[in-house]
């Protein structure tokens, strides 16, 4: 029997220094301390640190040997997803992690499935990027965050992404993230509990 992850995280290691590119705070920049670890580093602090196995996908691949994990579903870390930055930057920055995303899948792909991230502040940029990962980098579906600045996912201006992730025939993982009330749930981790 197949045994498969479906919910796994993973960041480019090259990414450029967003903040310096385009002029302001918010997105996240990954300073390597050394081959196996790196800091995640937001508002000029560590936000996390991390190991290698979160952007070297050798490094996966032993890990899932040694928990018999034959293949990962491979999505961006969501912190990643900076819908509260301009729309034009969050789709250049979707377009790396998605480019990254399929380079992996498409060198290893008996051991990954793709999903992309599209900035869904923008519609007209996320449909755009939702054809991007289909018909360009062969990824298998997105993850998006529950919550779209401070909007439900229940929108009608969602509707058109739900759509064409159907017609395109996408997966779609909504992961918790930027939770409504969250500020009101921070004990024993509800915001990723209830989402």
């Amino acid at each position: 029997m197949l045994t498969v992850d479906i919910h796994t995280h993973i960041i480019p290691d090259n990414l450029p220094d967003l903040t310096k590119k385009f002029g302001y705070e918010g997105f996240v920049k990954l300073e390597k301390k050394n081959e196996s670890e790196a800091e995640m580093i937001l508002f000029n602090e560590n936000f996390r640190t991390i190991q290698c196995n979160c952007w070297n996908p050798q490094k996966r691949i032993s890990d899932m040997k040694k928990t018999s994990i034959d293949v990962q579903v491979i999505s961006p870390i969501p912190i990643m997803f900076s819908y509260w930055a301009d729309a034009k930057d969050a789709l250049v920055q979707s377009q790396m992690i998605n480019d990254f995303i399929s380079e992996v899948c498409t060198k290893y792909p008996k051991k990954f499935i793709g999903l992309g991230t599209i900035p869904m502040q923008s519609i007209d940029y996320s449909l755009k990027e939702l054809e991007r990962c289909k018909n360009e980098l062969n990824l298998k579906g997105i993850e998006i965050g529950s919550n779209i600045n401070d909007q439900n996912l229940n929108e009608d201006k969602f509707h058109d992404i739900f759509e064409a992730c159907e017609e395109l025939s996408l997966s779609l993982f909504i992961h918790p993230w930027q939770m409504m009330g969250m500020s009101k749930m921070k004990k024993y981790w509800l915001p990723w509990l209830v989402g």
